[in-house]
């Protein structure tokens, strides 16, 4: 109990005091396929890092509300938001692609920070620094809890294991097949997974810097062999030596703190950022609060529903919020509303026997679910994040 208490002592204090998720790690390509959003959807993310939502409004839906308890990452959507109405592409493609702009104090002094809602000025104000070109992390995508340990990572890789010719010979592989042998020759398995780094894998101030809580880490301990350490280590390779690193992105900008013109989020490339500034950014919104209470205040109706992983926090830490939860997703969903979420967990036990009232009765939420599970395991396959135990796709039975 005294470990599960600093365990998330030490997760509460990285979360509600940082920006956590400097960028998505969530694969859209997966979720766009398992959304099929039309031109009638209205969707509700959680907005993390904001750029899966910009990327969801490439399909043209007629809103995306974007929601998150943490102000510090609807502060970046903000951010983001203003830039795509305000600059050009060039002077955007510097902030969120390089991470870094010698221009930043008069970019937003002049152009971004009108744009932004009091709350999202004052972090900025504050926080601006993370654009610079100076200093240790010179780059955004080095900044925050998670950019920090990306940061760490990079460090030593570059001090310690000395292996960044390595990185980048597999960053420039033209295919898995080079990526493979690359890996294996030069035995990169050895180098990067020392007895060392296990140890700090386990650690719970490491894992709550990556946005792990405690209750996802048990879930990975009891369902995967070899624990959360084997997991990371296991993930990783498949990444490197069965994922095409080509159009890798969430690695990219992992391992090299920016993104490149032809590997980076779909709202980073040229044509896509003209749609965004030519309307298509007016349809998000950028609310701060619970996924619940931002259910219980809106008066429309919710058709496409993206959960992430949050659940696996609170099945374990708030199992009464998650169902008070789900009962408003219930009571705010459209017609033929699908939903969409993922785990840490190989499975998830915990969803489908909340109970919620439906039609003046109550039943179990799992009762009202049709699982895609062919299609969820189809795109889970595919996934270039590759950090995720499960994807699940379900649509709400009328």
């Amino acid at each position: 109990m005294i470990s599960e208490g600093i365990s998330r002592k030490s997760f509460q204090l990285v979360h509600q005091s940082n920006l956590v998720y400097n960028t998505c790690w969530e694969d859209p390509r997966l979720d766009r396929k398992a959304l099929n959003l039309s031109t009638e959807d209205e969707v509700m993310v959680i907005t993390s890092a904001g750029c899966n939502a910009l990327d969801y409004l490439l399909d043209e839906p007629r809103f995306v509300h974007a929601v998150d308890v943490n102000p510090k990452q609807n502060a970046l959507l903000e951010l983001k938001r203003s830039a795509i109405r305000n600059l050009d592409y060039e002077s955007f493609f510097d902030l969120f692609g390089r991470g870094k702009s010698q221009h930043w104090e008069s970019l937003y002094s002049q152009n971004l920070r009108s744009d932004l809602s009091l709350t999202a000025q004052k972090y900025w104000d504050r926080h601006g620094s993370f654009f610079s070109c100076g200093g240790r992390r010179p780059s955004f995508y080095f900044r925050g809890s998670s950019g920090l340990f990306a940061w760490l990572v990079n460090c030593y890789i570059d001090r310690v294991a000395k292996i960044r010719d390595d990185i980048n010979s597999l960053l420039a592989a033209q295919d898995v097949t080079e990526q493979s042998s690359i890996y294996q020759s030069r035995n990169l398995n050895e180098i990067l997974w020392t007895r060392m780094i296990k140890w700090w894998m386990r650690r719970d101030l490491t894992l709550s810097m990556l946005g792990v809580p405690r209750p996802q880490r048990n879930q990975i301990d009891q369902s995967y062999a070899g624990g959360i350490a084997q997991f990371v280590i296991d993930r990783i390779e498949t990444v490197f030596t069965n994922r095409s690193l080509q159009d890798n992105y969430f690695w990219r900008v992992y391992l090299t703190g920016s993104y490149e013109h032809d590997c980076c989020p779909e709202y980073l490339k040229p044509e896509n950022f003209q749609r965004l500034k030519s309307g298509l950014i007016d349809r998000i919104t950028v609310n701060t609060n619970t996924v619940e209470g931002f259910l219980r205040q809106y008066q429309g109706t919710i058709s496409r529903y993206v959960l992430l992983d949050h659940m696996d926090w609170m099945a374990g830490a708030q199992p009464k919020m998650l169902q008070s939860e789900w009962q408003a997703i219930f009571d705010r969903a459209a017609q033929k509303a699908r939903i969409i979420w993922r785990s840490a967990g190989m499975t998830v036990d915990f969803i489908d026997p909340l109970k919620v009232r439906r039609g003046g009765q109550e039943q179990e939420v799992g009762e009202s679910l049709k699982y895609q599970t062919q299609l969820a395991s189809e795109l889970h396959e595919r996934d270039r994040v590759n950090t995720y135990g499960s994807f699940y796709i379900a649509d709400l039975m009328v």
